[in-house]
Parts: C-alpha cells; structure tokens; sequence
C-alpha cells in the first residue's frame, strides 16, 4: 500500500458495529423496512447519582413494532431536536421517498430503522443560565433560549451522564455559564462524542459502556488568561468523578476549545488536550477511525456502520474509486480495506521515477499507482486521515492518495481514472459545477483524454492559491501522467443526508441520459426527525425502459384427445 498527500485548489466543502436482523417486515407501501436489534427507551428520569445500574446499564433488545416505538421523552415539543413522538421507526417522510424511487423505477427500496432510542453518540450542546442553575441543552425552536434536556432519550445514556457529571462541576465550583447580552461567563458550550471501541470487553458490551471525549467551550482567548484556573478545576473535578479510578470510568478525556466570538460559530481554532487520552478511535465500516474534537463525525454511528455494509456491496471488486467530500476518507479507507480497490503496479523502465512516501511509521518504496483517491476540501481532515491509514491492516496492497481540493473546481478531473465515484455531500447537495460534470460525462470522454490530472500538475504552476494549498500538503511529482487511465466513472453513490437537495439532484442527473437509478436504500440515521440518510446507486446510461404488458386473453391450449388401449 502506498499513500500520497497532494493538493489542488482549495474552497468549501464537508460530511459505528451492530450485528443486523435478519427479520424483514413488508408494509402497504412496499417498502422493506429492517429493523437492528434496538434498545428499549431508557426511564423517564435519570437519577442524579453515578452508578453503572442507573446510568450505564444493559439495553435489554425487543422485537420492533409500532406501538413500541414512542419516544416517551419528558422534553419533546419544549426542544427543538425532536420533531414526532410516534412511529420513530417509520418517519412520516418514508412515504414519500418510497413513492419517489418507485416512480422512478427502484421498487424494492428498502429502510433501516437501526436504534431507535440512545443513538446519538456526538451530542453539541449549548450552556447558558447560572451556577446555581445552569441549563445544558439545545436552543428553543427559533430563539437563543436554551431548553435543559437532562433526561434526552436520543443521546447516548453516557451523555446524560457526563452532562450530569458537568452540572455538578459547575454547581461546587462557582462557575458562570456565558451570558450571551453581557458577554461575560466562562462555559458557552460542550461537545460531548461517545467512543464505543474498548478492545478490553466483548464486543457485546462496547456500546453500552461508551465513554465520553468531553470538549469545553471556554469564553477567553487562550490557556494564557486568567480564567485558565477555574477551567482546569472544571476539567479535573470531572476526571476525577468519571475517570479510571472513578467508580465507574465514564470519561474519556477532557479538551478545551477557546472562543471568545459573538458569531453562532460554536468553535474556536485554538485547543488544547487538558486530561484522558489523545486519541479518540472509533471502529467502523471495518476499520479503525481517527477523530480528532474539531473532526466532523458522524453522530449515529451504528448507522453509519450499516449503511458502509451496505455500500460495499455495490463496488465492484478491483474497481478504482474516487471519493468526493470524503473528510477523513472514511469511505474511501473502508472500501480499500474491504479489499474493493484495485492494486495497479506498472513494470517501468530503469529510467522512471520511484515513488517514496515516509510515514511515521514505514517508508514504502514502490512504482505503483493509485486505486482510491479521497478529495477534501477541510485541511484539519488530513491529520485524522494520516492516523487512520497507520491503523489499516497491512494485508492491504491498494495505493490511496487524499487531495486537499475544492470539488467544484474542475470537477471533471476528478472523474477521470476511477470506475466508481461516491460522493457524500452536506445537506445543500452537490455543486452545481460536478453535477453539470456528471450530466455531461458522456461527451466528456475525448476531453479527459487531453485533461491534466489534479494529481500532477505542472511544475511551472504559478496560480497562487494552488501554491498555497500545496504547502499543507505532500506533493510527489511524475513523468508518467501518460500511463494514467483516463476512463470516467461507470457507477456513481451518493449517500445524502438532504431529502430535499438529493431529488432535485438525481432529477437533474435522470433528465441529462448520462445515468440511470440502479437501487436505492434508506437509513433512520435521527429518530425522531423528518430526516432520512439515502444511499443511492447510480449507472451509467438512461437505464432500460419500462415496457407496458399487452393487454388481451391468452390462448388457450388444446387439449389433446386421450387414447384408449
């Protein structure tokens, strides 16, 4: 396996293990709805005691039906995070996009409605109030009031705990909450990411004994102020209630983040790693992944896990890909690892270049091509990438390269060489610029022929924010951009989390010819919402048409006349 870092014009951009049922339920509207095995919702009330019995205790599974799966939680219609109380395992949108993709031709549509209660394992959560009475939650539909949701039945029942553990924090020690009008106060919010990876246990209890990575948003510049002292207080009051040598070890870590901003931007630029661990691992889609506080992550990450599974069937083996808004090239990484990518090695004359890249760990030496590409636009995603491709297995021989690149800047280059592109948009969709690149890839084939790869530009580039962009990056040059394939992608997957964006995407990509939808799959990613995550698989091609039966009486057929003997 060899791994290359280079860059290309930088701008914007984004966007975990369960065993599956095999139980399968059909409803009226055709859809095949396949539930996880899923906890029962925790109690009403938690109690304000830390115990393993109340706080983290084992989730009991039952079978999914309708009348089960009410959400019960004391803070509905009051917080703005849920939006139906009823039916969380079949979301009030399913109806539609069922009959959308029928129409479209895809019947056998299918949803995963995965944990329906104690999901939420990535929880950002806003602090407002006084010491005395601090309120920890989500703002109020439409204002900057923030509703206490101590007892969430979305969150991860580590969360509620943690969240517990930080009002008792900040109750001893006298700590005011921000005071957005005064623009006086310390804590303005908390992230609060659960990890379930804990190779020490079976892996049946890693979920339910999710420890949390607790990052504090602390209102002044730097460690240097004069505030430093009551955040570290903070920090060590939690360590040492919900650390190793706690009754019962909740807390991963404990960051802090500073921002003194009057912007709704909740995050600072500046961090620093206060006590617990450094690193933060997750397992998903096969892997072992990097998050670092300020990384995206997915928050139901059983979910995602899934709906990885699920990809993986629909890349062919040997296939090079391309991976579009891929972050942490989680996806990109998880497909090379399910040994989905092809290991292209040139046999080359004495005089061509060798390829070196030096890793913390190895130096690989080797003439060998890319199979999967992972293009991001966030340069912080670079760190979690370079983690994760330490921790793959070293039976995998594909060659990956992860780009520091803007996708909506000559889109069309990034097709080239790979038979499978997937793309993972935020919820405003593609670009527009990638998406007339795909509706147009038809007539595109002589044009990638003279196309110069992103990869290895010329080395007279003198544009200034290539320049730029290539200094955050490792950039390996090469005399052979000749022997590069130059085909355009034959299966396009897109996973979206925008219900709305994803139509008027796959509309626009339908009405150009250039493709066809081949299969289509839901995931309840956030009971409770009016959002479903969609994976769909797109060929290239308008796809064969429906034919209509002939209407008419068959013939009978004659009965022959028996003989007798």
């Amino acid at each position: 396996m060899s791994v290359f870092f280079l860059s290309a014009p930088p701008s914007i951009s984004a966007s975990l293990i369960t065993s599956r049922s095999t139980t399968t339920v059909t409803s009226s509207s055709s859809v095949q709805i396949l539930p996880l095995p899923h906890s029962q919702p925790p109690p009403s009330t938690l109690s304000g005691r830390l115990s393993s019995n109340s706080l983290l205790s084992n989730p009991q599974t039952t079978p999914i039906s309708s009348s089960g799966c009410s959400l019960n939680c004391p803070h509905f219609e009051s917080c703005s995070g849920c939006t139906h109380e009823d039916n969380l395992h079949r979301p009030v949108i399913l109806e539609e996009a069922t009959t959308f993709f029928k129409k479209l031709g895809v019947s056998d549509f299918t949803f995963d409605t995965c944990r329906l209660w104690g999901w939420r394992c990535r929880a950002k959560l806003a602090i407002r109030g006084s010491w005395s009475d601090p309120l920890i939650g989500l703002y109020q539909e439409g204002t900057h009031n923030v509703v206490d949701i101590p007892d969430c039945k979305a969150h991860h029942p580590s969360i509620n705990a943690a969240v517990e553990l930080l009002r008792k924090g900040i109750k001893i020690l006298n700590i005011d909450p921000y005071d957005e009008d005064e623009r006086t106060g310390y804590l303005r919010y908390v992230q609060m990411a659960v990890t379930t990876y804990n190779t020490s246990l079976p892996a049946s209890e890693r979920y339910r004994s999710g420890r949390v990575q607790v990052s504090i948003v602390w209102n002044s510049r730097s460690e240097t102020s004069a505030s430093f002292e009551k955040l570290n207080d903070l920090a060590t009051f939690m360590w040492r209630n919900g650390g190793p040598n706690s009754k019962v070890h909740l807390i991963h870590s404990v960051w802090a983040n500073f921002q003194t901003s009057t912007n709704n931007v909740i995050f600072g630029n500046r961090w620093r790693h206060l006590l617990g661990e450094r690193e933060f691992w997750e397992h998903v889609g096969g892997i072992d992944v990097y998050l670092a506080p300020s990384s995206f992550g997915q928050a139901n990450t059983r979910a995602f896990d899934s709906l990885l599974q699920k990809l993986h069937k629909y890349v062919p083996l040997g296939a090079s890909v391309t991976d579009l808004y891929a972050g942490a090239g989680v996806i990109g990484l998880s497909l090379a690892s399910a040994r989905k990518c092809r290991k292209e090695v040139f046999i080359c004359c004495s005089d061509c270049f060798e390829v070196s890249f030096i890793s913390s760990t190895k130096i690989f030496n080797l003439n060998i091509f890319r199979s999967v590409r992972c293009v991001e636009i966030n340069k912080e995603s670079k760190l979690a990438f370079e983690k994760t491709i330490d921790r793959l297995p070293s039976s995998i021989d594909s060659s990956i390269s992860w780009h520091l690149a803007d996708t909506s800047v000559e889109p069309l280059s990034w097709l080239v060489g790979s038979e499978v592109v997937v793309v993972d948009p935020p919820r405003k969709g593609l670009d527009p610029s990638l998406i007339s690149a795909l509706q147009a890839i038809r007539s595109a084939e002589r044009k990638a022929m003279a196309l110069e790869s992103p990869t290895f530009k010329a080395k007279d580039e003198k544009r200034p924010w290539i320049l730029r962009a290539r200094e955050d990056s490792i950039e390996i040059p090469s005399r052979t951009t000749q022997e590069e394939s130059r085909s355009l992608p034959q299966t396009l997957i897109y996973i979206s989390c925008g219900w709305e964006s994803f139509k008027d995407n796959c509309m626009a990509l339908l009405s150009s010819k250039a493709w066809h939808l081949s299969k289509a799959h839901g995931f309840n990613f956030f009971p409770g919402t009016q959002s479903i995550e969609i994976l769909a698989v797109f060929k290239r091609g308008a796809g064969a048409s429906v034919k209509k039966k002939k209407s008419g009486k068959k013939k009978k057929k004659k009965n022959k006349p028996s003989v007798s003997l």
